[in-house]
């Protein structure tokens, strides 16, 4: 009787179960794996949302109902009794719009899962080959494990994660047309890419998103060999010649704007070429491009500083009064300009109205950006280089038939990094360059490498991909046979030009008296407590004064040699006294101005810091 009576007490504590909705406990259900398939049953039909996800924990006796926003879902298709609810019929209707993704949805027959009911209440099966009478779920297609990014890029299945991860950020700052109606546009920034090519090798979901039309790199004939040390690590030699045909040149839009602001007490801005007697006018030179509008004309070559818009201002504060009695209004110049850095030609001229009914102007500059040393191009696989020598194409290896590559990566930047998707895809691309057509690299279910091989031996090649090549410089034959093959480069939009920054002296921080931070505000460059380690390593204590102090915020105050406190200078009286004991004995040190300001606000919590004084070297 005892052993019937603790059995029953077991049963009960794994049926009954406690509910929660959206982490809210709600409380108990005597049976819990009855009410799963009831809340599932009712999802499928619509009497509930099809928002709500539900899992189960028999082993703690918990279920979770979301409903709550922010959750990642994706959709599978239901699986019953072996079998997918989505049948032949069903997709010849999707094709002829007799029927959308929505109507599946409320059908039943496709559903949202999200992690936490996938992971408890499902067994999803990668193809309907494997499908049992367990399952209860179908992928739709393996490709969609991933995002919508790296479902764009060929073989990634053969990558590591971390080298996905990387091409994924990397991609959407690949330069590319990024608008067919750009020169209609006024973005604040905008790269469009001279002659952009759809990749050879493709996939589904590259396809079905058209980014085909919205290309973002070039096909580039790449050799996997190191180049006289000029590609050492990650660096690329790219050929001279190639970018002369344009190969990764771009333009770089650049809109500045201004507006006539209306201002309380009815002043206003005025849009026009400033004149000598307004306050603040620049040189003569600076306004030579402006109309008689003030604005500047389009085709107009700029150099930084030079006018884009003439513009002038009320004053800031109100008008003093004239000897006379009459006040005159004394207008400021106010004028947009051409920041630091920007060299380019006025693209356009935008003339409008604001929201507030004011006049409206934008100019567009463009700049062309043809690759130099120190850009970055990188593949889809996460293999990212900067441009490290441009070399003129006779002095380039060759092959047999005279291919000459654009590109040289270096053989060291593969093996370590597990990116053989990038091998496979140059090995595709030279395929679809011999058989004129695009290689299907959807992962998974892509074309196979053994395919791909046979088709290459086919056409002449050795199957491996590589060839024999000439050095360019000797014309002797390369003991080694290189690999060489066709991929998708995309340049970035990291370009030297817009991150060039080098200053001797310039502005200074008002609180500080260091210099200001930033090449937009015409910054120092940062020499860091790393650089600091590596001076005092080659004991090259002068560098450090010369960095930290000299050249930062050296200052020289004055410090009282009786009690030690910081001194002032009277103007009037023309002498130097100590404002806590009134002694004049006082000496001129050298120190940085950051620490006299550590020292004023140690004095504002009511410390008094004193500095002693010594003879050096004592």
């Amino acid at each position: 009787m005892m052993a019937t009576h603790k059995t029953k007490v077991h049963k009960e504590k794994t049926t009954r179960a406690v509910v929660f909705l959206n982490g809210l406990y709600m409380g108990f259900h005597e049976n819990g794996d009855e009410l799963v398939k009831e809340v599932i049953a009712k999802r499928r039909t619509g009497e509930l949302t099809s928002n709500l996800n539900i899992s189960y924990q028999p082993s703690t006796g918990e279920i979770h109902i979301n409903t709550s926003g922010g959750r990642i879902r994706r959709p599978y298709i239901v699986v019953k009794n072996g079998k997918p609810l989505l049948t032949k019929e069903h997709i010849e209707k999707l094709k002829s719009n007799e029927l959308a993704w929505n109507d599946l949805l409320a059908k039943g027959i496709i559903e949202n899962l999200d992690a936490e009911e996938e992971g408890s209440l499902s067994l999803i099966a990668m193809t309907e080959d494997e499908l049992t009478p367990g399952h209860t779920h179908l992928e739709i297609d393996n490709s969609s494990i991933t995002g919508v990014v790296v479902s764009t890029f060929p073989y990634s299945d053969h990558n590591s994660s971390p080298r996905l991860t990387m091409a994924s950020s990397m991609t959407k700052q690949s330069l590319g047309l990024y608008s067919v109606n750009f020169n209609y546009r006024q973005d604040s920034r905008g790269h469009v890419q001279f002659y952009p090519q759809a990749p050879l090798v493709q996939t589904s979901s590259y396809k079905a998103l058209n980014f085909d039309k919205r290309p973002a790199g070039q096909n580039f004939v790449v050799a996997v060999m190191s180049y006289y040390g000029y590609n050492m690590s990650d660096a690329l030699v790219i050929n001279k010649n190639s970018i002369d045909r344009a190969l990764g040149r771009s333009v770089f839009y650049k809109t500045y704007e201004t507006e006539e602001r209306r201002y309380p007490g009815g002043q206003k801005d005025k849009l026009m070429a400033p004149t000598p007697n307004i306050v603040g006018y620049r040189e003569e030179e600076l306004y030579k491009n402006l109309d008689e509008d003030g604005i500047i004309l389009p085709e107009v070559s700029i150099k930084p500083r030079d006018v884009l818009i003439g513009k002038v201002s009320p004053p800031r504060f109100m008008e003093e009064v004239a000897t006379f009695g009459i006040t005159e209004e004394k207008r400021r110049e106010n004028s947009v300009t051409a920041k630091g850095g920007d060299y380019g030609i006025v693209d356009s001229v935008m003339l409008s109205e604001s929201l507030a009914g004011n006049k409206l102007v934008k100019v567009k500059l463009r700049s062309l950006k043809v690759p130099e040393l120190g850009d970055k191009f990188a593949s889809r696989h996460g293999q990212k280089g900067v441009l490290g020598y441009l070399c003129p194409q006779e002095d380039l290896p060759f092959t047999a038939s005279g291919i000459v590559p654009d590109l040289m990566v270096n053989p060291h930047a593969i093996p370590s990094r597990t990116t053989a998707g990038h091998i496979i895809e140059m090995l595709g691309g030279k395929v679809g360059c011999m058989s004129g057509r695009n290689i299907n690299g959807t992962m998974f279910s892509g074309e196979k490498e053994e395919d791909l091989r046979a088709e290459l031996k086919k056409y002449g090649f050795e199957e491996t991909g590589e060839e024999i090549l000439y050095d360019g410089i000797t014309g002797a034959k390369l003991k080694a046979k290189i690999f060489i093959g066709v991929i998708y480069y995309q340049r970035l939009h990291h370009l030297v030009s817009n991150k060039i920054h080098v200053r001797s002296r310039g502005p200074v921080q008002l609180l500080t008296h260091q210099p200001t931070e930033g090449k937009a505000r015409e910054g120092g460059l940062r020499f860091g407590e790393m650089e600091r380690d590596c001076l005092i390593g080659y004991g090259a204590s002068q560098v450090i004064k010369e960095r930290l102090l000299e050249q930062s915020d050296k200052t020289v105050a004055l410090v009282c040699a009786n009690c030690g406190s910081l001194g002032v200078h009277d103007y009037v009286k023309r002498r130097d006294y100590c404002p806590v004991c009134k002694g004049t004995r006082m000496e001129r040190i050298e120190m940085s101005y950051a620490f006299k300001l550590l020292l004023d606000e140690i004095k504002s919590l009511g410390i008094f810091p004193r500095l002693k004084l010594g003879e050096k070297g004592k």
